[in-house]
């Protein structure tokens, strides 16, 4: 080998010495998150919960429209009896108006709060059960939230609002099934919101 390549060969040596030194005295760059997630991806899920909590707390208000004009009531009489939670009795005599309507609304977002443990629950833990398991575990949820939000009212608005309207005028038997609606539609909408991770 000739001096003057050994003198090239140096050169590109020193050169790529140096560049070396700079990157290790550089910072190293952020990691990027890995895509998919390996663990459970628990904002996509509170997210599909909330959703299609929304879609439950529809299907559950309808039943209970359906059942009110069955029974010969105002359709909307499930919602003047948890508006007087906030109004008192004064809410049973309304017949329309925007009361309703926020009414209404309000049920719909409890709803979606209350979608996110249910899909959270049968996403996590019993997404690979078999149906009968996964009704049994829904069916269970839904008695238990009619149960504490029975107890909770039951004692809640007397102090606040001088009645106890809300378990005294809805039967056990047409609460309990409102919250048995909302906990199946949820069983069978939970498959929409499993997470599939684009390539």
């Amino acid at each position: 080998m000739s001096q003057e390549a050994k003198l090239q060969e140096l050169a590109e040596l020193r050169a790529r010495v140096e560049q070396l030194e700079a990157e290790v005295r550089a910072p190293a760059p952020a990691e990027q998150p890995e895509w998919p997630p390996r663990e459970f991806y628990t904002a996509y899920f509170v997210l599909a919960g909330f959703t299609l909590g929304g879609i439950a707390a529809m299907t559950s208000l309808l039943f209970n429209i359906i059942g009110s004009l069955i029974a010969g009531k105002h359709p909307l009489h499930l919602i003047q009896i948890y508006l007087t939670f906030p109004l008192g009795e004064p809410a049973l005599k309304m017949e329309s108006g925007l009361a309703l309507a926020v009414g209404c609304c309000l049920y719909l977002l409890t709803g979606m709060v209350f979608g996110v443990p249910f899909h959270l629950v049968l996403s996590r833990w019993f997404d690979k059960s078999d149906l009968a398991r996964r009704f049994i575990i829904t069916t269970a949820m839904a008695l238990a939230l009619w149960l504490i939000n029975n107890g909770i009212l039951a004692w809640l608005q007397p102090l606040l609002c001088g009645g106890d309207w809300i378990v005294k005028d809805i039967p056990w038997w047409v609460a309990a099934s409102t919250h048995l609606v909302f906990g199946w539609t949820m069983l069978l909408l939970q498959p929409l919101g499993r997470f599939v991770a684009a390539r």
